[in-house]
């Protein structure tokens, strides 16, 4: 998407919008399960599904583009960059402070601050990401895969598996 576009234009007003909603969803009281549920429901364009339960604080850019099925965890402190679209199956489990990112830019640093980039994210049922992970755009996770706490999840999972690792490593230069 061209950053100087109408659609980007779309997606920014959107961003100060959601954000706001989010700022009041990580205000009230804990205990506060109708005020939650208003707030869930005018982030995410629908009510949450039944017997989800997530923990504030609670981030997402977009929110019209997160899918959330039955029975989903989400724990405090996790960030939904969900403009491309994210999908989470049915017994998702999700530890605090993981991070989904949808969109990114361009490699070449002529293109980097004139176009976003994005790929949906897939999670299928019954996963479970450690504390701290970060999925990145494009990526699917299979069914009962894990990922362990702080990885960094640049490819598709294999269903059943167990993924771990932080290390960053250099691809190319220019």
């Amino acid at each position: 998407m061209r950053i100087h576009s109408p659609e980007f234009q779309a997606m920014a007003d959107r961003v100060l919008e959601v954000t706001a909603l989010t700022s009041r969803l990580n205000a009230l009281p804990f205990d506060d399960e109708a005020g939650k549920a208003e707030l869930f429901a005018q982030i995410l364009g629908r009510p949450l599904p039944a017997r989800v339960t997530i923990y504030p604080p609670f981030y997402t850019d977009h929110g019209l583009r997160l899918d959330i099925a039955e029975r989903v965890f989400i724990n405090q402190n996790c960030t939904f960059l969900d403009y491309a679209g994210i999908r989470l199956a049915e017994r998702v489990m999700i530890g605090p402070k993981v991070t989904f990112i949808t969109n990114g830019h361009p490699v070449d640093p002529g293109e980097r601050r004139l176009y976003l980039t994005g790929a949906p994210i897939d999670v299928a049922e019954n996963v479970w990401i450690g504390a701290g992970a970060t999925i990145l755009p494009g990526v699917s996770i299979g069914r009962d895969a894990v990922i362990a706490a702080g990885a960094v999840v640049a490819d598709d999972v294999p269903p059943a598996s167990l993924v771990t690792g932080p290390k960053a490593a250099v691809r190319r230069q220019w």
